[in-house]
């Protein structure tokens, strides 16, 4: 007797390390396969909402148009607005009028989007299902995306809140207690990367003193890291999950703005989906059995 395959789609963060899993989110959107729900932290977040309005080249596309606009992503921003990212600028302006994110599409997609972010003062990860692309789901996905130190806080439905992969860098547990049970995880790390400790803790604890929890979880980020993708090969080796993985350290920074460095990234994201896709299909498409 075969159960219901419910299937997830599990995006990690990682800043512009995202263009990996843009690359390989416009594959599998362009070869038609579909998930029933997904769940993204940070990047993965801000980038994989086009999946559920179905927009393929959309994330690529605007990074490269203006990731050197300093309304985007600069110093002066982070002086002028207190965030590096440009909220402003990054959650309405191109959203809304440079490049259209369609909320259309994103409402009536059946499939289920989640987006994960730290509440600062018990330094848990909160979820929030996002259901058409208005304010509230902006305002969820900026909040995953606000990395510490250099955005401020998001305040949204009574919580305060910060940079989902803080707390829950890769959210495939999170799925499996929804019931996805046949979960695609994609990495921004390549296979063999483990976390270290921060040697910036002293300056993280001084300057998150506000928010003692936050940096509790910054302290031992390292280590939740590095059981989870335990846990991930683990469900890798047991065919439980599917994994797309970069082969070998992406090497581009968090805050790049050098458009051949974001092409490159995301067109290593576009042939590993590419030559992931046989036995992705067959892992999708295979019933399980009890």
């Amino acid at each position: 007797m075969g159960t219901t395959l419910k299937k997830g789609l599990v995006l990690e963060g990682g800043a512009m390390r995202g263009m990996f899993t843009c690359g390989v989110m416009d594959v599998l959107m362009e070869n038609g396969i579909d998930f029933d729900g997904a769940a993204g932290i940070s990047a993965g977040a801000a980038f994989g909402c086009n999946y559920k309005s179905k927009q393929i080249g959309r994330p690529i596309r605007y990074n490269k148009n203006f990731c050197k606009d300093p309304r985007y992503c600069s110093i002066r921003s982070l002086i002028k607005t207190g965030d590096l990212y440009g909220a402003d600028f990054c959650y309405r302006e191109i959203p809304d009028t440079l490049d259209p994110f369609d909320r259309e599409t994103f409402r009536n997609n059946p499939m289920e989007f989640y987006v994960g972010a730290t509440d600062v003062s018990t330094g848990k990860c909160i979820y929030h299902k996002c259901t058409d692309g208005g304010e509230t789901d902006t305002k969820w996905m900026q909040a995953s995306a606000s990395m510490p130190m250099v955005s401020k806080p998001v305040k949204i439905d009574g919580y305060t809140l910060l940079d989902g992969g803080i707390t829950d860098s890769v959210p495939y547990a999170y799925m499996e207690q929804l019931g996805y049970n046949r979960n695609v995880i994609v990495l921004t790390q390549p296979k063999d990367y483990r976390k270290t400790k921060s040697r910036a803790l002293p300056i993280i604890k001084l300057m998150l003193h506000k928010y003692p929890a936050v940096a509790n979880a910054m302290a031992v980020r390292h280590k939740m890291y590095n059981q989870q993708m335990e846990e991930i090969k683990e469900r890798e080796q047991k065919g439980i999950s599917f994994v797309i993985r970069p082969p070998k350290a992406l090497e581009i920074s968090r805050t790049e703005n050098n458009t051949d460095e974001l092409e490159r990234v995301y067109q290593m994201g576009r042939k590993e989906a590419q030559n992931a896709l046989p036995k992705l299909k067959e892992f999708l498409e295979t019933p399980d059995k009890i």
